[in-house]
């Protein structure tokens, strides 16, 4: 299992962004996917995902009604739009899988098992 971050840098605070996420290996197994992310002398946290059947998305409280995880079985590919961004989300964003059914669970950054390299979003006031 692959996956392979891109997107985001610098942008100005109430601009928008889209990371995107391309995964590989998953085959037909089960995956839940998401995105977490980790600010300067913070910990790693979640910030939204979704689980393998899609069905069910969870954001992290402060990025509700900003940010959209979506995929695109076709290509691969999750994607987090970023909107109305903030100072306080400039961060190292992450997008993360695990093979199992987590659902909500899925918003903790400690139960993922395939990670792929980070990008960074920086957003100035």
């Amino acid at each position: 299992v692959q996956l392979q971050a891109s997107g985001g840098g610098l942008v100005q605070a109430g601009g928008s962004t889209r990371l995107s996420c391309a995964t590989s290996g998953f085959g037909s197994d089960y995956y839940d996917v998401g995105w977490t992310r980790q600010a300067p002398g913070k910990e790693r946290e979640g910030v939204s995902c979704l689980t393998g059947s899609g069905s069910e998305i969870y954001y992290e409280d402060s990025v509700k009604g900003r940010f959209t995880i979506s995929r695109d079985i076709a290509k691969n590919t999750v994607y987090l739009e970023m909107d109305s961004l903030k100072p306080e989300d400039t961060a190292v964003y992450y997008c993360a899988a695990v093979r199992s059914y987590l659902g909500i669970r899925c918003l903790h950054s400690g139960l993922y098992t395939y990670w792929g390299q980070g990008t960074q979003v920086t957003v100035s006031s």
